[in-house]
């Protein structure tokens, strides 16, 4: 527990029932920083969602108790921050401490402890002149010290020109960079003629005094390319996080779920004429765009209804089958997939479920996502067919029981009625099944029914 002179501790707030810690993805601010009310302080990342963390109060950072990477409790303390007006009593507080000990040449009792006569009468140190700001945080001036900074030579970016932490380790850094630059040029003067390398052998050449030719040398041997070793010839990329998060979650899948594998191939011209009657009508209409995808939910909402089973998961000792259909959606950024819900999909439409998936992607973009829109999916659906893949073996979703995939639309020569060949739009679509839960027979005549919703969508099948 901080004391009053520290300052108030941040703790993880209780972000959803199921959820007991949360890992520090990345820190915002460092000590030293000044921080409003409200300004965010980090990136916590739970297994549902990832949310930033405000801070409560306007003032300074004094600590960070909990580093990158590492995962807090609900309710334990991440950081420390001085209010304000702490900050100004602590620091006049000090001073006043300070000058009565050297008037009185004796021994001053401070927060519990003795000061010494000659500890008192010390003169304190000069502070750097030409800076903004004549405060200096703890952390600002131990870390100067560490590296040799005089603070009059750093340009301070935080609140009305305070130097920060990150001010400190850019100059030294800076700093460092300039100093590699000139090194070369003083090695390469100090090494002299140690440094040259040997002369190679001399070419062969004809002897006139033995009358012959010299026999030519022998080539050497191609030595076996190498693979790179130095540190110039490889890049290492950091593992965050929430790469690492994912990672486990996968592992995990993999490792405790016997998948097994299925797909069909569905003919979908009529979805796509239904799709371009209604599309500029339902932007127009709705401000959403009308994608393939919505069509494609219903088709396998529906066909859950009709096999309950491929809506469950494994429990050790019972399988558990959910009643509501929570459909979990993969949506994927530059570094990162998650799985909002749209909740009780049972009970929706087409164009319901496009709204709600264009709420779903657009909160995902811009990282405003709640746990509450991460929890409680008993079923997922993935669209890899956004980037063109026409077959892929998803992994489940644990501890759902299956998942499917969307694979791209193309158009192609098909067998028709009669043995006729015609262009016809055509999509695959491929189950992942927990082999515990799950068997083929009934996995096969759910896709067969998911294939048949899809064919018999035409241009007069109602979207609202």
């Amino acid at each position: 527990m901080a004391s009053k002179e520290q300052g108030t501790e941040v703790t993880v707030p209780h972000l959803a029932e199921s959820l007991v810690s949360a890992t520090v993805g990345k820190w915002l601010k460092q000590p030293g920083d000044a921080v409003r009310e409200y300004d965010v302080l980090c990136e916590l990342m739970t297994d549902k969602v990832n949310v930033e963390m405000p801070s409560p109060l306007d003032g300074i950072v004094v600590q960070l108790l909990v580093q990158e990477g590492e995962t807090a409790s609900v309710g334990s303390p991440i950081c420390i921050i001085r209010a304000a007006g702490e900050h100004e009593e602590a620091g006049a507080t000090q001073g006043a401490l300070g000058g009565a000990a050297q008037a009185l040449g004796g021994t001053v009792q401070a927060a519990g402890g003795a000061v010494r006569p000659e500890e008192a009468a010390a003169p304190a140190e000069p502070e750097p002149s030409g800076v903004h700001s004549a405060r200096f945080s703890p952390a600002v001036l131990k870390l100067a010290k560490v590296h040799g900074v005089e603070l009059q030579r750093v340009k301070g970016t935080g609140l009305g020109g305070r130097i920060t932490r990150k001010d400190i380790l850019l100059y030294v850094k800076n700093r460092a960079s300039s100093a590699t630059v000139q090194a070369p040029e003083r090695s390469e003067a100090a090494a002299g003629p140690s440094v040259v390398a040997e002369p190679g052998p001399a070419p062969a050449r004809a002897s006139t005094a033995q009358g012959g030719l010299a026999k030519p040398q022998t080539p050497p041997a191609q030595l076996p390319a190498q693979p790179p070793t130095s540190e110039t010839e490889q890049t290492r990329m950091p593992i965050t996080p929430l790469r690492r998060l994912i990672a486990s979650r996968m592992q995990q899948s993999l490792t405790e779920i016997p998948h097994a594998w299925l797909t069909v191939e569905a003919d979908v011209s009529g979805l796509v004429a239904l799709r371009t009657k209604w599309k500029e009508r339902f932007e127009r209409e709705e401000g959403v765009p009308l994608t393939y995808t919505p069509f494609v939910l219903k088709a396998i909402i529906n066909a859950i209804k009709d096999y309950p089973i491929l809506n469950a998961s494994w429990a050790h000792d019972h399988i558990v089958i959910y009643k509501p259909i929570h459909l979990s959606i993969a949506i994927g950024s530059d570094s990162s997939v998650v799985t909002p819900v749209i909740r009780h999909a049972e009970h929706k439409t087409i164009a319901g479920l496009a709204i709600e998936l264009h709420d779903l992607i657009k909160r995902t973009k811009a990282g405003k996502l709640t746990p509450a829109d991460m929890q409680g999916g008993t079923f997922t659906f993935n669209n890899t067919g956004a980037f063109g893949s026409v077959s892929s073996y998803p992994i489940i979703n644990y501890p759902q029981a299956a998942i499917i995939t969307m694979e791209s639309i193309v158009r192609k020569p098909v067998v028709v009625t009669n043995d006729a060949i015609a262009i016809r739009s055509m999509v695959n679509l491929c189950l992942s099944l927990d082999h515990r839960v799950l068997d083929g027979v009934i996995c096969g005549q759910f896709l067969q029914r998911v294939k048949s919703n899809l064919e018999h969508v035409n241009t007069d099948t109602v979207i609202y």
